[in-house]
């Protein structure tokens, strides 16, 4: 898909979307009838086999779609996709197959919405920091209770459930802590929302959740291996990176037109926009690192999707579209002058919207030791050290302490 050819036909557009945009971005929430859209549509089945209710729609036609959702109203495609891609996909891999109707279905439909419950105030990426608490509730089969707080996350203060990872405590003798997946009720008692005022995305309901003992069914807290945390689960996470990056690919597409557009009706100093050898050569440029982006999407989500190991590679991805998301925005501010940064503009909105980009999901530094671990060059964890021994300093009878004048003699 290049940007004269993008798609088959085959996936969705969004033309209602595209046109509640702006109100979307102004009231800080999805309009009702944009949401109706989306799952009449058939995006939140896209997915997934149809034997867990979805289309089995292909790898192009499901990068078309999110593209096509994400160009239309960034915030609304980031709210669908969360639920039915990222938390579908891990009620699907974790979840009993018994329970897979019951929590799948709402999702899929549209009929409920789900958020990945996982960062919190003091711990962000890294998952060992986490404190919220799971414990049972008393006699085996009776449940358990989950305290603690999750924060700054999407979709939290209007899901309807929740993918929770939580701590459970158990004796050293028995391994010491445990991590869980936990499926959360978030109509159920002990459970608190509320809402965090963002930069950009606003239309999307980011915020957090409060949980005080709030019961969890049995079947709804699943044991996940220390290890899985950064294998098998981290790599059903890098579903997030991934919808992030193509957000990051269709906000820039955006900016490009709308920088495209004004170059060629904008008239300064007697001459289009557009016939100016600077801004050619940056929306030129801007043209050359979106379909690099978007090259990189489609081979990240042919592997993820045919079950191969994609995790360093999806890094890469949201790395390189999210930053690239950041410049292009940017140069289309830079191109539309003073309209381009008041409020309410088109490429002030997606500007602001590219940003919370490179900050969802694994932050780029975060990523980028993530990539360097995939090089060989170890995992990005502090361990002392020591820079003298190996320099042969610390067998020195004098070394620097002999060389160091006392604290508080004269110079």
């Amino acid at each position: 898909m290049t940007g004269t050819q993008r798609g088959t036909g085959t996936a969705p557009s969004f033309p209602g979307v595209a046109a509640r945009a702006h109100e979307t971005d102004a009231a800080g929430r999805i309009h009702p009838a944009s949401w109706q859209e989306t799952a009449d549509s058939g995006y939140l089945r896209m997915f997934h086999a149809p034997e867990l209710g979805g289309t089995g729609a292909d790898v192009l036609a499901q990068l078309e779609a999110m593209e096509s959702l994400a160009r239309a109203c960034p915030a609304t495609y980031w709210t669908a996709t969360v639920s039915a891609l990222l938390c579908a996909k891990l009620i699907a891999r974790y979840s009993p197959a018994s329970e897979h109707a019951r929590l799948l279905e709402p999702v899929l439909s549209g009929e409920k919405l789900a958020c990945f419950a996982i960062v919190e105030r003091g711990a962000g990426s890294d998952a060992a920091t986490l404190q919220t608490l799971v414990r049972p509730a008393g006699a085996p089969g009776e449940g358990y209770l989950i305290s603690g707080e999750k924060s700054r996350i999407a979709n939290a203060a209007e899901a309807d459930v929740a993918v929770t990872v939580v701590r459970r405590h158990r004796p050293a003798e028995e391994g010491g802590p445990e991590w869980c997946l936990a499926f959360v009720d978030l109509h159920g008692p002990g459970v608190r929302r509320y809402d965090i005022p963002r930069m950009g995305l606003r239309g999307m309901p980011w915020g957090g959740i409060v949980f005080t003992d709030a019961h969890v069914a049995e079947t709804d807290v699943v044991p996940v291996p220390f290890g899985e945390l950064g294998g098998e689960l981290s790599e059903s996470m890098a579903w997030g990176w991934l919808l992030i990056a193509v957000a990051a690919v269709g906000i820039a597409e955006s900016a490009l037109d709308a920088s495209v557009r004004h170059a060629r009706e904008r008239v300064s100093f007697g001459r289009p926009l557009m016939h100016m050898e600077g801004v050619q050569a940056q929306l030129a440029d801007a043209r050359v690192r979106i379909d690099a982006a978007r090259s990189l999407a489609r081979r990240a989500l042919v592997e993820k999707a045919a079950g191969r190991p994609a995790r360093d590679l999806i890094a890469m991805l949201k790395i390189y579209a999210t930053e690239m998301a950041v410049d292009v925005t940017a140069t289309a501010v830079q191109i539309h002058g003073a309209s381009g940064v008041t409020q309410g503009h088109e490429v002030e909105r997606l500007y602001r919207d590219a940003q919370m980009n490179v900050i969802g999901g694994f932050t780029s530094n975060r990523l980028r030791e993530v990539v360097a671990e995939g090089l060989g060059l170890g995992p990005a964890v502090y361990s002392p050290f020591d820079w003298l021994r190996p320099t042969g300093l610390g067998k020195d009878p004098v070394g620097l302490d002999g060389l160091r004048e006392p604290v508080g003699s004269p110079s």
